[in-house]
């Protein structure tokens, strides 16, 4: 009996270690390598490489420690076959993540860093793994976004291509000139060199109210990561020029009339009649 539990203890020792070594192999690894893939690759291409060398690695650590500690490892994996059949039904929603993880990093709707909104969340991509996708908001909270989802969802991304368009709307009364309006929102963009004068900036009406009309500035911006900050900062500019050059901006008014002076009202327009 002591025997055999000495030898228990021994291969349990030896499976201990040879994951241990594993362990340190793999830390070792992720030094040298990762280097070199975020020097030579993206950091999405990098980040999905580490992921997959890590899980070669492990899995290759765990076989190896079940064959030092006496399991038969060729019917182990036998018996994974059957086992991993039936765990796909079970974990189907989590294999569906990993394949679509897989996808995302073939297809690249966004890599890491860009800025996205998916579904509605508005965020920087941080980190995508073989299950989740990291985005970080910007009030600094962190969405693990399950890969099959994003498949599925229409992703919208700020920051593919080099430049980004904002569009801004105001709104005017009737009576003031659109074409001074049009002058002073053009000027504004002019002056500021974090907008491109190559697409040309414009004013454009996309709405005839009866109490305002709407204009719309569109403007392409330098840098596209900065389209809040400035659409914030452009909105406070018109609201100064416009205040400072008397131009009014109406806004829809309701008057709430008495009941006693809608009948004198009412009194008024008979005796008119006679």
């Amino acid at each position: 009996m002591g025997l055999v539990l000495g030898e228990i203890l021994i291969e349990t020792l030896i499976a201990v270690s040879i994951l241990s070594v594993f362990y340190l192999f793999w830390r070792i690894i992720k030094w040298i390598v990762g280097r070199r893939l975020e020097e030579r690759f993206d950091k999405t291409s990098a980040a999905f490489a580490e992921a997959v060398i890590k899980f070669t690695i492990f899995a290759i650590a765990i076989i190896s420690a079940l064959g030092a500690a006496g399991v038969k490892t060729d019917a182990l994996l036998g018996s994974l076959g059957v086992l991993g059949l039936t765990l796909g039904f079970a974990l189907r929603d989590t294999l569906s993540n990993i394949v679509s993880g897989i996808l995302i990093f073939l297809d690249r709707p966004f890599t890491i860093n860009d800025l996205v909104e998916i579904d509605g969340k508005y965020g920087r991509i941080d980190r995508i793994t073989l299950r989740t996708t990291r985005v970080v908001t910007n009030d600094g909270k962190m969405l693990a976004v399950p890969n099959a989802e994003i498949m599925n969802k229409t992703v919208t991304s700020y920051t593919n291509f080099p430049h980004l368009r904002i569009d801004v709307g105001v709104t005017i009364a009737v009576t003031e000139s659109i074409d001074l309006a049009r002058k002073l929102l053009l000027k504004l963009v002019k002056d500021d060199p974090d907008f491109m004068q190559q697409p040309l900036p414009v004013v454009v009406v996309t709405e005839l109210n009866d109490y305002n009309v709407v204009l719309e500035l569109e403007a392409w911006l330098q840098d596209e990561r900065r389209h809040i900050e400035k659409r914030c900062e452009i909105r406070e500019k018109i609201f100064r020029t416009f205040t400072k050059e008397g131009i009014d901006m109406p806004y829809e008014t309701i008057r709430i009339v008495p009941r006693n002076e809608c009948v004198s009202l009412a009194d008024d327009g008979k005796n008119s009649m006679t």
